[in-house]
């Protein structure tokens, strides 16, 4: 594969790891942060780092369609607004490694919404790669992996079970999008308006927060993740997701699960299991079975047969 050919999937792996690391962060801050004005605080530092460098590289800032904008719109409500309130409310309920386990199931979802409403086609690489990850994620679940008296109860995987829909929906809007839109645009516009999203519930909490109280080490994760977990996992993700099939760049999700099992055992001591290491192998093999000989075809800007176009 040339290098040229390679970088858009370098570049949603790097995404995928840093968003398997804000299910560590996200864990810490639901432990002792409201998690609202977390998400407030969160976006706001990611659209204060964001439009500096957007005013600074477009000049003049670039019009949006009406169309378009309502897709930044939606891909803020369901991959920031929605994803961000059921993921941290899950983890409320259930271990960072559980829940990255049920966000491994994302690229099953991806996979089949792109079907649907992208009409796009599977070729036998893809389907094996697809299997793959779902086997991956079969193991580790049969791994037994949540840690003894770590809560769970049946809402928090559900609520988890919402984010991959949410996460799912972000890829789908997100690639009808991007092929318009430069990445630090649509990076800057959908952090704003998840910040818009949050807004309104944070300021609500913020009221009786004692700002006072909360550790250094609180500040520096909710930092963590509106800098490097937002502005960088975006700014690579749109990037690499233009020149990636929907479906593919959905199964690249598998690498989310993988990153939080890890960092989950290296940050969290959270207890790790060696048949967690086959899924992750079984993960990683369908990236390469995915990625192998791939030739590159240029993305069209419409495609008459999506509904979402």
């Amino acid at each position: 594969m040339k290098k040229s050919a390679f970088l858009p999937y370098a570049q949603i792996t790097s995404a995928m790891i840093l968003v398997g690391s804000t299910v560590v962060a996200g864990k810490i801050i639901s432990d002792g942060f409201p998690l609202f004005l977390a998400s407030t605080l969160r976006f706001a530092l990611a659209s204060a780092l964001l439009f500096p460098l957007v005013l600074r590289a477009e000049n003049p800032f670039p019009q949006i369609m009406k169309k378009d904008l309502l897709r930044i719109v939606l891909i803020s409500f369901f991959g920031n607004f929605l994803y961000s309130i059921f993921l941290l409310y899950g983890l409320k309920w259930t271990s960072a490694t559980e829940s990255g386990i049920i966000l491994g199931t994302a690229p099953v979802v991806t996979a089949a919404l792109s079907y649907m409403f992208l009409r796009e086609r599977f070729g036998q690489k893809k389907i094996i790669g697809l299997l793959l990850v779902i086997l991956g994620m079969v193991i580790i679940n049969l791994s037994g992996s949540a840690p003894s008296g770590t809560p769970h109860s049946v809402i928090g995987d559900l609520l988890i079970g919402g984010s991959v829909i949410g996460e799912a929906l972000w890829t789908l809007f997100g690639k009808t999008v991007s092929l318009k839109i430069s990445p630090l645009v649509l990076a800057a516009l959908t952090t704003f308006c998840g910040f818009l999203f949050f807004l309104p519930f944070g300021i609500v909490q913020a009221i009786d927060f004692p700002f006072q109280s909360l550790p250094t080490s609180g500040w520096l994760v909710v930092a963590y993740y509106g800098s490097v977990g937002t502005v960088g996992a975006y700014l690579l993700w749109y990037q690499g997701i233009p020149k990636v099939p929907a479906s593919t760049a959905g199964m690249f999700v598998g690498i989310v699960p993988a990153s939080a099992v890890i960092l989950s055992y290296i940050l969290l001591k959270e207890p790790f299991q060696w048949t967690q290491v086959l899924g992750i192998l079984c993960v990683l093999a369908a990236l390469v079975c995915i990625t192998a000989d791939i030739r590159f075809h240029k993305p069209r800007s419409n495609n008459p047969a999506s509904p979402l176009s």
